[in-house]
């Protein structure tokens, strides 16, 4: 067995870009405490939401984080489960993340519902017949599992528990990935939304966004270290890319060749692939999520057949490819929370409504404000502000090898 020489230290940037960064982060989460304030005090009437979007914004920013979060735990897995070596250096920046990327998740969702005073109620009164109550279980869980996890990574001689924390920690991270699929998934009021196939598709997003996440932590926290990342772990990261890109997309087809095949659902696949969300459907989670990095990796691999390695050239595609993936991964978050609303509900299956007053027929508007903009920036950048504190205080960036 091969022993882990690996020394770790604070980040200790000594850049201007990384004041830069900070300042920035600073403001973005002043802006989206204020626009937090601004809706709890004035009622959701000055964002775009309405009777029939009733989730914006901020939820396509909080379920995209708390999906980020159970993915970015992938470097960690590698490292404590599957025993990858070169992932070891950066297991604790993992779990590190994961955790930072949860809190700000649940900020903006518990911002976002209207009553951020009640959470101390919804966390002691539990309806067990309700997802969202079995999901503060998970979310709760999944922090205590990260802290304990991160203690064991830091404290040497517990370092023989690792791959045990790591085996809780993956399978709890699936777990609360399928019961935030299960949310959606159990919405049988949305016919758009009906499918218990969102909860794998739900997990490969996670690990697509999460390991899209972390590559790119990864990527600013050695450039300002100054220690590029060596050649051996920017190609394991990019063929774990690859085999998420492909489970997501395996999942997505599988989803709406079902669909498809179901009379009942047959409409709302239509309203998708056809209808007014259906650019963002092929350019955004088709083109830019899945087909891009795919290419971008391919094109390195065909450009680089009879010559050697170029490391900087891998790292760019591998920059590329997480910034693509991630883009595309957010875009289906958003078609799943805000395009399933688009569609009119079916009120009554089975019955022809000949008249209403509610405004359920036709396709739903909806223009996010500046509001829920805000609220949802600030929620990213409270996560990297805390990410940052963290690695100021904690050894958990690995040390450049001189």
């Amino acid at each position: 067995m091969s022993v882990d020489t690996t020394r770790f230290q604070q980040l200790q940037p000594a850049t201007l870009s990384y004041l830069v960064v900070v300042l920035v982060l600073v403001v973005l989460s002043a802006v989206g405490g204020y626009c937090a304030y601004n809706m709890e005090h004035e009622g959701h009437h000055i964002s775009g939401m309405n009777n029939r979007i009733v989730w914006g914004l901020p939820h396509v920013f909080a379920v995209s984080l708390i999906l980020a979060a159970s993915g970015a735990l992938n470097g960690a897995t590698m490292a404590s489960v599957f025993e990858v070596s070169a992932y070891k250096p950066y297991a604790r920046l993992s779990v590190v993340l994961a955790v930072c990327l949860l809190i700000g998740g649940l900020l903006v969702l518990v911002l976002d519902l209207g009553r951020p005073d009640r959470l101390a109620v919804a966390m002691t009164h539990y309806n067990f017949r309700s997802i969202f109550s079995w999901n503060i279980i998970l979310y709760t869980g999944f922090i205590a599992i990260g802290v304990m996890y991160l203690s064991v990574l830091l404290e040497k001689k517990f370092s023989r528990f690792s791959k045990t924390i790591g085996i809780v920690a993956f399978a709890w991270r699936i777990i609360l990935t399928t019961g935030t699929g299960c949310i959606f998934g159990f919405l049988v009021g949305r016919s758009t939304l009906d499918s218990a196939i969102l909860a794998p598709l739900f997990i490969a997003l996670s690990f697509v966004i999460g390991t899209a996440a972390l590559v790119l932590v990864m990527l600013l926290v050695s450039y300002w270290q100054q220690h590029p990342l060596p050649s051996e772990i920017v190609q394991s990261l990019s063929k774990l890319m690859r085999g998420c890109i492909v489970a997501l997309l395996y999942f997505s087809i599988v989803q709406h060749l079902t669909n498809l095949y179901v009379a009942q659902h047959q409409p709302d696949e239509s309203f998708l692939l056809q209808g007014p969300h259906s650019a963002l459907f092929w350019v955004g989670h088709i083109g830019i999520g899945i087909i891009v990095p795919l290419t971008l990796l391919l094109w390195h691999k065909l450009k680089n057949t009879n010559k050697e390695n170029d490391v900087t050239s891998e790292r760019s595609t591998l920059l590329y490819m997480s910034m693509s993936a991630l883009l595309g991964g957010v875009v289906l978050v958003y078609l799943v929370i805000i395009g399933s609303q688009s569609r009119a509900q079916d009120l009554f299956p089975g019955k022809i409504v000949t008249a209403s007053s509610f405004g359920d027929a036709g396709v739903a508007t909806y223009q996010p404000s500046l509001w829920e903009w805000g609220l949802g920036i600030g929620g990213v950048s409270v996560s990297m502000l805390l990410l940052f504190f963290v690695l100021r205080i904690l050894p958990v960036s690995s040390e450049p090898v001189s």
